[in-house]
């Protein structure tokens, strides 16, 4: 079973960076698609970012497209989610998870979620 570890949050002016790690454990992840989620009190987990296990598709929600960049390095076992030109709007507890379900977008799809890492963007 592999277990999911984010990190690389933290507090962020407007417009500025923070990039994201996925590190997994337990098995390899590269035969995984994998996602970003992120979720902010009293809403529904929301969905970022998709990546396929070989790395050659890649989707995004309509909020981050042309900011956020997913990537992978199967060898060493990690996701990243480079977050660029960010927005106070982008404030929230970000999950990486595997993809074991049909849906891309849909939390539900996903399982094996990390602890998740906490992104403040202070305007």
């Amino acid at each position: 079973q592999v277990q999911l570890v984010e990190s690389g949050g933290g507090v962020v002016q407007a417009g500025g960076s923070l990039r994201l790690s996925c590190a997994a454990s337990g098995r390899t992840i590269y035969d995984y698609d994998m996602g970003w989620f992120r979720q902010t009190p009293g809403k529904e987990r929301e969905f970022v970012t998709f990546i396929w296990a070989s790395g050659r598709l890649t989707r995004y929600a309509d909020a981050v497209k042309g900011r956020f960049t997913i990537s992978r390095d199967n060898a060493k076992n990690t996701v990243y989610l480079q977050m660029n030109s960010l927005k106070p709007e982008d404030t929230a507890v970000y999950y990486c998870a595997v993809r074991t379900g049909i849906s891309i977008m849909t939390a539900d799809a996903y399982d094996y979620w990390g602890q998740g890492t906490q992104v403040t963007v202070a305007s």
